[in-house]
């Protein structure tokens, strides 16, 4: 049950409750009527029976042998037996499907009572039998009228409204069931507008709303309350954008400030363990420098959407020019490129800043090689940068782009990286509406994906 529950919906879980709790009430009901209606069946061949049990009493009280006679027999149709017994319980009287019988019943009752059972007569098959007695005072000591009344019709009535009862409980079980499947699925529209709205938004669009249904519901409760938090979350990111900004901004100063007199430092006479330390700083800061510009890039790209220029832009060249680069920075490291000319439209300045970010990456995981690919396929333009060092798991081959994203593995940034260069590459590829991701594979290949120039094969 589960199982089941987590894998049917709100709609089909309440059409089949309603269905099932029909089904209970049908049922209960249907059982309550069959059981008064046959009941009420029963009273009337009791009252059928009693009645001609008094009619045979007065023949047999009055001695009127031809109205005895005239009483002993059934009327078309009619499932009535009657016997008339002697003070000794013999059969003097009986009507004519009953000659010979033995006495249908033993009851005895006095003169004036009457008694009822319910019987199987052995000359009956399975219909059981109402049987009046009724005592009756004569000169002759004290008759015996038994009058037994088949309950035939009871059980065939009884059945056929169970069949008719059984027979209509699926179609109103269909109708009720599709009935609350329509209302349930008509009253979640409203949840169902609010849903499509939240999942289009996105830490950008911090600004939209759902909508608010006009009648006020626990479904407009919903809403409104969703539209609290997303007030929160506006203001909170809006600040948080704003103290990224600012401190990024008031950093600048000071920084510029400590690498001129660093800068400065490294050209005076100075103690080697001095010039060391000076050389350490001054790398440092510049570190620190990257990492204010990468927060001022992200809090521009968050409070303005990152429109880039829409130049022509060879991906080839910026391969061609990153190969040389990483090279003369890293000349322990083999790089080597596959270039194909490809050209797509956008910013050479972001785009490179895009793949530098990535060829950084590769540097500082890579163990002897780092390869640069450009190719096109079905109207994209690939651009891949692989490096043979430790590759990235499955699951966090999509959080890597993620802001301030250190992974626990051999690929954790303990050699300096700040965590935003992948986040600001992902940024810009999606601007030039690109995709970037990590291809599966033992080593790290990551993959940007952008639209080609138009014209472009």
């Amino acid at each position: 049950m589960r199982w089941l529950r987590r894998r049917l919906g709100v709609r089909l879980r309440s059409a089949l409750a309603a269905a099932l709790v029909v089904a209970f009430a049908f049922a209960v009901g249907a059982a309550a009527f069959v059981y008064t209606a046959r009941a009420d069946l029963a009273g009337n061949v009791d009252a059928a029976a009693r009645q001609r049990a008094d009619e045979v009493a007065a023949a047999v009280a009055s001695a009127n042998q031809d109205a005895l006679a005239q009483t002993l027999k059934p009327s078309p149709g009619e499932q009535t037996l009657v016997q008339v017994l002697d003070p000794s319980g013999r059969v003097v009287s009986a009507s004519a499907a009953l000659a010979g019988v033995a006495p249908l019943s033993p009851l005895r009752p006095r003169p004036g009572q009457v008694l009822h059972e319910q019987r199987l007569l052995p000359f009956a098959d399975e219909d059981p039998y109402r049987v009046v007695a009724e005592g009756i005072a004569t000169t002759a000591g004290t008759r015996t009228v038994l009058v037994a009344q088949s309950l035939r019709p009871v059980n065939e009535s009884t059945e056929a409204v169970a069949a008719i009862l059984a027979a209509g409980l699926p179609a109103m079980l269909l109708v009720v069931g599709a009935a609350v499947f329509l209302f349930v699925g008509r009253a979640l529209r409203p949840v169902e507008a609010i849903r499509r709205r939240v999942a289009g938004i996105t830490a950008r669009d911090l600004h939209a709303r759902v909508p608010v249904p006009p009648v006020h519901d626990e479904v407009a409760a919903l809403a409104e309350t969703m539209n609290s938090m997303l007030d929160r979350l506006e203001t909170a990111a809006a600040s948080q954008r704003q103290f990224v900004a600012d401190a990024s901004h008031e950093l600048r100063s000071p920084l510029a400030t400590l690498q001129a007199g660093l800068d400065r430092l490294a050209l005076t006479e100075a103690p080697a363990a001095h010039a060391e330390l000076v050389g350490l700083l001054r790398s440092e800061t510049q570190r620190l420098g990257r990492l204010v510009s990468d927060l001022l890039l992200l809090a521009r790209i968050d409070e303005h959407a990152h429109a880039p220029r829409r130049d022509d832009v060879d991906l080839d060249d910026l391969a061609y020019t990153e190969r040389y680069g990483v090279a003369t920075r890293r000349p322990d490291l083999t790089v080597r490129a596959h270039l194909a000319p490809v050209r797509v439209g956008g910013d050479a300045h972001d785009l490179g800043r895009a793949l530098r970010n990535l060829t950084d990456n590769a540097a500082r995981h890579a163990r002897s090689e780092i390869v640069l690919r450009v190719a096109v396929s079905d109207g994209w333009g690939l651009l891949d940068v692989t490096d043979d060092g430790p590759g990235v798991p499955d699951p966090e081959r999509e959080r890597i782009f993620d802001r301030f994203v250190r992974l626990d593995d051999s690929r954790a940034r303990s050699d300096g990286g700040s965590g935003l260069g992948l986040a600001i590459t992902k940024e810009i590829v999606a601007a030039h509406g690109g995709t970037v991701s990590v291809l599966p594979g033992p080593t790290m290949t990551v993959r940007i994906r952008l639209p080609l120039r138009h014209g472009t094969h």
